[in-house]
């Protein structure tokens, strides 16, 4: 692919950065920026920023494409970190003619990311963005979980054009579909109609409150280290601490509770793609948005350069296993607890009538799950993630 088409590249010094003493400590001297006269090897990069200016389909934020460049001044004003990284700053994707001309380029893009095992980075533009995100892996064909950090489902109908607010069918209702499970974090009741909220459930899709998540944070880690895709619509952090964004409210993550949830994503070895959306720079005060969202960014990073590499269950004896008989399951519950680092998968059998045969898949879950089956419950992760399996 030739980048040079599809990319505008950064600027630091129209960013407002010049040398100092202490520059070769700070990221805007540690990322590689994308320089369309020399040549590159993308493989050489882990991680790849991409920012998308698009917001022709965000609801009442035009303002989310001025986005990117904005979050790009605070995080290269951030320190790097004490591991070493390799980050491309491809710069900003060259929106086309019509929104669809950008989720077609940007899918491309991303999908060429994939295969080279580089995780995209995406910085919004308007939460549809997600949709181009998801297309990617549709044009790989491989399978796809999704986890949005929202307080709405942004489910939409199947008459609805696509927007930010109404992108999520447009991906259930896709043929062929490549989306395994969709999982919310953060959803905030009052701001779901009963009906959505219902039409989740049936669909066997993750729900969980803002309320429920902010009693125990660590809950969300499974939720994330099940996720290929996480995308982060900014309105789900609580107005006081990211004022920059038009659907926020006064409830809502705290800004300390979305950098941990970021961390935990980067961690999950399985993730392979991370965006954050909706932020408008014309709302923000003091830039305390912007800085955020460098925030976020630098602890997915951190949570990167930590990853584990415990969910190959290639060596038994790395793991504890744990079986308990339920009242209502058929067969015991099987658990896994990692030696190294002691998180949680819980087996969910995958039964294949025709075939007569039945293949395991390992599921992320926490040792709330595992107290549960303990006290004779069933977790609830376990029914839903049956129910899809089986389906």
């Amino acid at each position: 692919m030739d980048l040079s088409l599809y990319f505008d590249p950064v600027d630091l010094t129209s960013l407002g950065f010049e040398e100092s003493g202490n520059s070769a400590e700070l990221l805007a001297s540690s990322v590689l920026m994308y320089n369309p006269e020399a040549p590159v090897n993308i493989q050489e990069a882990q991680i790849a920023l991409i920012g998308v200016p698009e917001s022709r389909n965000s609801v009442n934020n035009a303002s989310c494409s001025l986005a990117p460049d904005e979050i790009r001044r605070q995080f290269y004003r951030l320190y790097r970190w004490n591991k070493s990284v390799r980050i491309m700053d491809l710069g900003n994707v060259r929106v086309g003619k019509s929104v669809e001309d950008t989720y077609e380029v940007v899918s491309d893009i991303i999908a060429y990311l994939l295969e080279n095992k580089v995780i995209p980075l995406i910085l919004g533009g308007g939460n549809d963005i997600a949709f181009a995100n998801y297309r990617a892996y549709e044009k790989l064909e491989q399978v796809v979980n999704l986890v949005a950090v929202d307080s709405c489902f942004d489910l939409g109908d199947e008459h609805q054009p696509i927007r930010s607010d109404a992108y999520l069918n447009k991906i259930v209702l896709q043929q062929p579909n490549f989306l395994l499970n969709y999982a919310n974090v953060g959803f905030q009741t009052y701001m779901n109609s009963p009906a959505t909220i219902k039409l989740m459930d049936e669909l066997f899709f993750e729900t969980y409150r803002v309320g429920s998540m902010r009693k125990d944070i660590e809950e969300v880690e499974p939720i994330v280290r099940n996720a290929d895709m996480v995308s982060i619509d900014i309105a789900a952090v609580r107005r006081p601490d990211a004022p920059g964004c038009p659907h926020s409210s006064s409830n809502g993550f705290y800004g300390e509770e979305i950098c941990q949830i970021a961390k935990y994503a980067g961690l999950s070895d399985k993730l392979s793609s991370f965006g954050i959306y909706e932020y408008d720079p014309t709302m923000d005060y003091c830039n305390q948005t912007s800085q955020l969202i460098a925030h976020i960014i630098w602890y997915f990073v951190e949570g990167f350069l930590n990853r584990p590499n415990d969910n190959q269950f290639k060596h038994k004896q790395d793991y504890r296993q744990y079986s308990i008989a339920v009242s209502g399951a058929l067969n015991e519950l099987v658990f896994f607890c990692s030696r190294k680092t002691g998180r949680w998968w819980m087996l969910i059998p995958m039964i294949n009538k025709e075939k007569d045969i039945t293949q395991n898949y390992y599921l992320p879950c926490s040792k709330r799950d595992y107290r549960l089956a303990c006290d004779d419950q069933i977790p609830d992760r376990w029914w839903k993630a049956y129910n899809k399996l089986n389906h």
